[in-house]
């Protein structure tokens, strides 16, 4: 009996696995490549010329600071027609409005009514205060994001008694069946999602400039409202009682008013406050950065370099997120307290000069401007992805890269592809604006808080009594913030222990609070 040759064995074995895993083998012809055709109509919002975006129109820094809602039922270029020059009146035949298509209203209650079912605090704050009516006599103007969430807070107002006129403070950030649905319901609001940016100062003005009518509250974010009365409609501040205003930036400018002796009304600091600070900042972005980069992008986070600008309650937040999911997470900060608790918490903390080069994800989250610079985006590596958790639209210079050297390619809605001459891209998500809402959505529940607080500020500059409030810029007073906190803990079936009147004694509180000092670091 002859024994076969082992390598000819081997030859034969290796025959039968080619032949039965051919399917797997390497193809060796050139693929084919992709065409796609030269007539592919580009974004309507952004005209081209030889095959680059035009680059005219001028952008208003705090009208276009934050996002467009990724949850709106229907985009902004459905209708060319500005909903300006198409008469519009609802079932009840009241037309004092201005909205994208007000047949989209049922739509637009669906999403309010999936958004209460997550806002429970606001609603049981309507129920315990619609018999008080604490706002009654209250003219409420303001000036938001237009969201379900939104329309939730404008619903409680109006049944707390106010009477309320509303605008976007962001051109992108309406859901057009929602302003739809509050149109419907007979709030007088102006806005659609795409404005441009004098469609946006027409409508903040037509919430102003109203014959026998004339607010004497504000609620604003971003401070566009605020300074639009200031400089058009300097003598409406005569019959103000406050000004609310929950952003960094609105907030800033509110300060800067103050210094300059020319804050001539009460002004609550919303954004301060330990429950948006803690909530709206620290744990919603914790989610919402995820949210917005695997709906743009679809990238797979394990073992990307990433760097976060900023080691604030946002950034703490994204950076958690992005270690969990097993990014190398750096941190750029100029504060050495936050730098320190960036070390503690095991980022490395450094400068983005030093980076550049390797990052693969950059988030910005500082409410700075000029964060992220057209040099280091020359020194980036190509497919970078690049975005904005912070509320101005200032902390990227996207302006920089609107030059003629450089090819703007829309992939998907707020995901643009910048194209160097050598080829290289950058992925630039919601053209520097607010990711977490330009490309996906914010939870309901931290919104819910955000707006619980809202109301309250409202409330209590309204009803507070003459001399209680200077012209100043003042915070939300801790027993609110505490307020706001009860309301919401029955959601998680929370049960606090209560002090008995030893503890109480000993520790030298209230037994119904506040139970921390004004200067106490959650």
């Amino acid at each position: 009996m002859s024994v076969p040759d082992p390598a000819s064995a081997a030859e034969v074995k290796e025959k039968e696995d080619a032949e039965k895993f051919s399917f797997m083998a390497p193809v060796t012809k050139a693929p084919k490549k992709i065409q796609f055709a030269e007539d592919m109509q580009e974004f309507s919002r952004f005209p081209t010329k030889t095959g680059r975006r035009s680059l005219s129109r001028s952008i208003s820094q705090s009208s276009t600071d934050s996002y467009g809602s990724a949850a709106s039922y229907t985009d902004s270029s459905d209708d060319e027609v500005s909903p300006r020059e198409k008469p519009q009146t609802n079932s009840k035949g009241l037309g004092d409005f201005c909205v994208k298509n007000i047949k989209q209203a049922e739509f637009g209650r669906r999403e309010i009514e999936i958004a209460q079912q997550d806002m429970l605090a606001l609603i049981s704050l309507r129920k315990r205060a619609q018999g008080e009516k604490p706002l009654s006599g209250a003219k409420i103007v303001g000036c938001t994001h237009i969201t379900a969430q939104t329309a939730v807070l404008i619903e409680t107002l109006c049944a707390l008694g106010a009477q309320c006129r509303w605008s976007a403070c962001n051109i992108y950030s309406t859901q057009n069946e929602v302003a739809a649905a509050l149109a419907e319901a007979g709030v007088a609001v102006f806005a659609w999602k795409g404005e441009s940016e004098d469609d946006f100062w027409w409508c903040i003005d037509r919430c102003i400039n109203m014959d026998a009518w004339q607010p004497n509250m504000i609620l604003d974010d971003g401070g566009d409202l605020t300074h639009w009365v200031y400089k058009t409609y300097p003598n409406v501040f005569k019959k103000i009682r406050g000004i609310v205003e929950e952003s960094v930036t609105g907030v800033h400018r509110l300060y800067q008013l103050s210094k300059a002796s020319k804050l001539c009304v009460p002004a609550m600091n919303v954004n301060d406050s330990v429950t948006k600070q803690k909530f709206d900042n620290l744990y919603c972005c914790r989610e919402s950065i995820l949210d917005g980069l695997k709906r743009t992008t679809d990238v797979m986070f394990g073992g990307k370099q990433v760097v976060v600008c900023g080691y604030g309650e946002v950034g703490k937040g994204c950076c958690a997120a992005l270690k969990a999911l097993g990014t190398i997470v750096c941190v750029t900060e100029i504060d050495p307290i936050c730098a320190l608790q960036a070390c503690m918490d095991g980022f490395r903390v450094m400068k983005l000069n030093e980076v550049i080069r390797q990052v693969d994800v950059l988030i910005t989250c500082t409410g700075n401007k000029n964060v992220v610079t057209r040099e280091h985006l020359d020194r980036m590596k190509n497919g970078c992805i690049v975005c904005n958790m912070g509320h101005s639209n200032t902390e990227i210079d996207v302006a920089s890269l609107r030059t003629p050297e450089l090819t703007w390619e829309r992939v998907r809605s707020q995901v643009d592809h910048i194209i160097w001459p050598d080829g290289k891209r950058v992925v630039l998500l919601a053209e520097g604006r607010l990711l977490n809402l330009s490309c996906s959505t914010v939870p309901t529940f931290v919104l819910s808080i955000t707006a619980t607080t809202q109301a309250l500020a409202l409330i209590e500059l309204f009803n507070a009594p003459d001399g209680r409030y200077k012209q100043d810029v003042y915070l939300l007073p801790k027993k609110m913030d505490e307020y706001v906190a009860s309301l919401h803990l029955p959601s998680f079936d929370a049960h606090l222990t209560e002090l008995t009147d030893d503890q109480a004694k000993y520790l030298g509180l209230n037994k119904n609070g506040p139970f921390k000092p004004n200067y106490y670091r959650y």
